[in-house]
């Protein structure tokens, strides 16, 4: 098989066509107690072919290349059934460069690297006294190629590594993790202690009343909460379909004025670096919200088209199975930045639960995971169980202020964040 005798095929009987092609190569290992009990190695290819014809769009995949000429076949055959849109084209080419933005040539689907990693990873748990009860390790190498019948061909390489760990000291459990493209970035040993550091010092967790509190969301508890229902909410897909907070909102002011949401698909410390989206249109830093005033909504082509918008490079592909998606590359939160350990505070590690909250209205209510008191700039006192209960799109009105640090979670960088007058519920 090759690309270009796909896009010969179809020429006579489609208006248009686009060919992706992807190779990957991975191993994992995962672990029971300190011991490796499975490890997998997988390889493979996919193949995706959408056409469009009659501004239909029609889109078929298979995992065996081979078969392409059923595979267009069948996305031929399946635009008969779609609704006609707008169409005004597949990308054209521009020159772009060619250098891949998340590949790393040290990352390799190599069991030695893997087993280096848990043995760091496992060193730095034996900070604290606890117990490893799981965890593990994954290693990815990954290339992909693009190509239309506008002329447009591109290709780059991607690599991926992920960490996590669960600890275990009486009944007080304690999780970490960590991802990245650069294997130079990745923290095995803060994996490791971190784990251990919750499960350790959460047995000696105390009770919380009732009440409204100054708290501080680390990281990975605003990720979780902003993943639910404020990455939903910026889907032109959503806001034209009225399952968007934001639909109507547009120029108004609905965060702290403060602050900006920016996607940024060239910042380093992401993983959704790239110069060009699912679909091969080129992207670029799209403020969403700037200085708490709505200005952008994400679009790949479809949505763009049926609503006579312009596509804004947001077209996202999690697999070589299907069409791509509205997504964002690296969602950054940026403002003004403090000391938010400063003032004492509810500390909260991460939440459960928060798939539960409300995408619509952005209700939530979630437990809290690895809460501390702090006190004179630490994390002093462990909280032994609590809600958080609140609304993502008024608390975000509200902030007190960020840490200079970030973490990189999925497609958000994210630093911890300060904000004052949110309800926990403990104690009745």
């Amino acid at each position: 098989m090759s690309v270009e005798q796909i896009l010969k095929a179809a020429e006579s009987r489609v208006d248009e066509i686009e060919v992706c092609v992807g190779h990957g190569d991975a191993i994992s290992a995962e672990l029971k107690r300190k011991q490796i009990e499975i490890g997998t190695r997988s390889e493979g290819s996919g193949l995706v072919i959408r056409i469009i014809k009659d501004g239909r769009i029609g889109i078929s995949s298979t995992d065996n290349q081979e078969s392409w000429k059923k595979c267009l076949d069948a996305a031929i055959s399946s635009a008969k059934f779609s609704d006609a849109v707008d169409w005004k084209g597949l990308p054209k080419p521009v020159d772009l460069p060619k250098e891949s933005l998340a590949f790393d040539a040290d990352i390799k689907a190599d069991p030695a690297l893997a087993k280096d990693l848990i043995d760091r990873m496992l060193q730095g748990s034996e900070t604290w006294p606890a117990e490893v009860t799981g965890g593990g390790v994954s290693l990815s190498c990954s290339s992909h190629l693009i190509a239309n019948s506008s002329g447009l061909w591109y290709e780059a390489r991607d690599t991926h590594v992920s960490l996590s760990l669960e600890m275990i000291a009486d009944q007080s459990t304690g999780f970490e993790y960590d991802s990245t493209w650069n294997l130079k970035a990745v923290k095995p040993e803060f994996v490791g202690e971190q784990a251990a550091f919750y499960a350790a010092k959460g047995k000696d967790g105390k009770e919380i009343e009732t009440g409204t509190y100054d708290i501080i969301l680390a990281p990975t508890a605003l990720s979780s909460l902003l993943d639910a229902t404020f990455v939903p909410a910026l889907s032109g897909r959503n806001v034209h379909t009225g399952r968007s907070y934001f639909a109507g909102k547009m120029g108004e002011e609905v965060m702290d004025p403060r602050f900006s949401l920016i996607d940024d698909p060239f910042d380093h410390r992401g993983i959704g670096n790239c110069y060009w989206d699912g679909e091969g249109t080129p992207v670029q830093k799209t403020a969403f919200i700037d200085k708490g005033v709505l200005t952008s909504f994400a679009y790949d082509l479809k949505t763009a088209y049926r609503y006579g918008m312009q596509p804004t490079g947001h077209g996202v592909r999690t697999g070589m199975n299907g069409a791509p998606g509205i997504g964002n590359h690296n969602l950054i939160l940026n403002g003004p930045v403090m000391d938010v350990m400063t003032d004492d505070a509810i500390y909260i590690h991460d939440i459960v639960g928060a798939h539960t909250a409300n995408p619509m209205s952005g209700d939530f209510s979630v437990e809290l995971a690895g809460p501390f008191r702090v006190k004179n700039g630490t994390l002093d006192t462990p909280i032994k169980t609590g809600m958080l209960s609140g609304n993502v799109f008024e608390m975000l009105k509200h902030i007190e202020g960020c840490s200079a640090d970030t973490r990189t979670l999925g497609s958000l960088i994210l630093p911890a964040t300060r904000f004052s007058g949110v309800t926990i519920v403990g104690r009745v």
